[in-house]
């Protein structure tokens, strides 16, 4: 039975046309495994269609929605007055069995107030989180959280790391994945009241592989499997972490030009850089999943391009495929 995506088609900054063009590639790619079905206003996004002679396409629906959430929107305003909208109206998909999964790169503040309000926390769940994917020097790692909750408790650092475990396990195949607390210091004992509690914490959960602190310097190490954070912390890692992809580039063609190098040697020396900065390409990953919500939710950059809409689309169904919203509801009532 093919896995139903529900798709906000009017999220984006170039939506809709992005997001139809990248539904079809993820069509394309996984040929009668996935249902898309697109949410926006119905003349617009089948006027996309038509310009791809994609109307009628089969595992493509078009679902009516006609308000539309707009980028910098206040998102509680727009989840209380745009209740026809596509975030709402493909949610509430997942939340009547309608769709398996929901994908958006539109507003990320209304896409995470209208999941609450409409899906819902996992019992005991107090802070679902946003996570985020860094680059290793043996592949990647996981992050959480990155913004969602810039105020945390040590019991939500708790749940970041079974949220997240669970994730690197069920979708990565990463078994019993080690577990590190984002810190200044190595040593126990170290950092500000919100580490040093939530240190205790980790230690102490039989559940968590838990290896101790990790400093910023050995994360890209691969110091742990799953890091976890405040939301301040992360997002301060997490924008540094996007600007690397173009000021290194920057900064190498300053260097290539004062040694002289020429047009040759310095295509040659980009493309290895690239070569490397392409793993810090939110692309890759398409999209980063909602963790804590009772519904599979992954949420884009709002500059993705068709071939990152895909890959969000295909990061939603593994959401589904791996069964990772009724893995984290388990660990979180253990039988």
């Amino acid at each position: 039975m093919a896995l139903r995506v529900a798709v906000d088609a009017m999220g984006g900054d170039a939506a809709p046309a992005v997001v139809v063009e990248g539904a079809l590639q993820a069509l394309e790619a996984a040929p009668g495994r996935l249902e898309i079905q697109l949410y926006g206003p119905r003349s617009v996004v089948e006027a996309e269609l038509a310009a791809r002679q994609a109307l009628g396409r089969e595992g493509l629906r078009l679902v009516d929605a006609p308000d539309v959430i707009g980028m910098a929107e206040s998102p509680a305003v727009a989840v209380k007055t745009k209740l026809r909208s596509s975030i709402h109206l493909g949610l509430q998909a997942v939340a009547r069995g309608e769709a398996d999964a929901f994908a958006s790169a539109g507003n990320t503040g209304a896409i995470m107030a209208a999941a609450l309000f409409i899906l819902g926390r996992l019992p005991e769940v107090s802070r679902p989180s946003v996570v985020g994917f860094f680059p290793t020097t043996k592949g990647r790692c996981l992050v959480l959280d990155i913004g969602t909750n810039v105020d945390c408790k040590p019991e939500h650092l708790l749940q970041f790391a079974r949220m997240g475990s669970i994730f690197v396990e069920r979708v990565w195949h990463v078994e019993r994945p080690v577990v590190g607390l984002l810190n200044v210091g190595e040593e126990p004992g170290k950092g500000n009241a919100l580490t040093k509690a939530a240190y205790e914490l980790l230690q102490a959960a039989t559940d968590l592989n838990f290896r101790g602190n990790v400093e910023g310097r050995d994360l890209m190490h691969h110091a742990a499997d799953v890091v976890v954070c405040d939301g301040f912390v992360g997002n301060v890692m997490l924008k540094l972490g996007e600007s690397m992809v173009t000021a290194f580039v920057e900064m190498l063609r300053q260097e290539m030009q004062a040694q002289g190098l020429d047009a040759a040697q310095q295509r040659q020396v980009l493309g290895l850089l690239r070569g490397v900065l392409r793993r810090f390409d939110y692309e890759e990953y398409g999209g980063a999943p909602l963790l804590g919500v009772n519904g599979a939710v992954v949420i884009g950059h709002g500059s993705s391009s068709a071939r990152a809409i895909a890959r969000m689309i295909q990061a939603a169904a593994e959401l589904v495929e791996q069964d990772v919203v009724r893995s984290i509801a388990a660990a979180f009532h253990p039988a």
